[in-house]
């Protein structure tokens, strides 16, 4: 099975750590990722850029609409993801769990729509 690991943490939370805790955590991603790739779970996945950089697109009535900024107010924005392929979701889990922002943050363990399983 496919997972999409999203991971969401609040902005603030980066800007509070010290630069030795910035390092850690960087380190922390690094040791995850290299592991993941090594057992082949590891299928992609990126850290986004800022909440600033965002631009939400909507179509209404036939005209596009593009605004700068995230779609709605929230406390927890998504930093980055990782799109793994695992057994189960049970092992899907026991992978968000050890993203390093799952103590601070949150991680979505969303399952991916295999497009010949969509039903009409």
């Amino acid at each position: 099975m496919r997972y999409l690991l999203l991971i969401y943490s609040a902005p603030e939370t980066w800007e509070r750590r010290s630069s030795s805790e910035r390092q850690e955590i960087t380190e922390a991603y690094g040791a995850f990722t290299k592991e993941i790739a090594e057992s082949g779970e590891l299928l992609g996945g990126e850290p986004l850029q800022g909440l600033e950089t965002a631009t939400t697109v909507r179509v209404r009535g036939g005209k596009t609409a593009a605004t700068d900024g995230p779609f709605a107010e929230t406390k927890e924005v998504l930093g980055g993801y990782y799109l793994v392929d695992c057994q189960d979701l049970d092992r899907g889990i026991e992978l968000a769990a050890r993203i390093p922002d799952a103590s601070t943050g949150s991680i979505e363990v969303r399952p991916i729509l295999e497009m010949g399983m969509a039903s009409a």
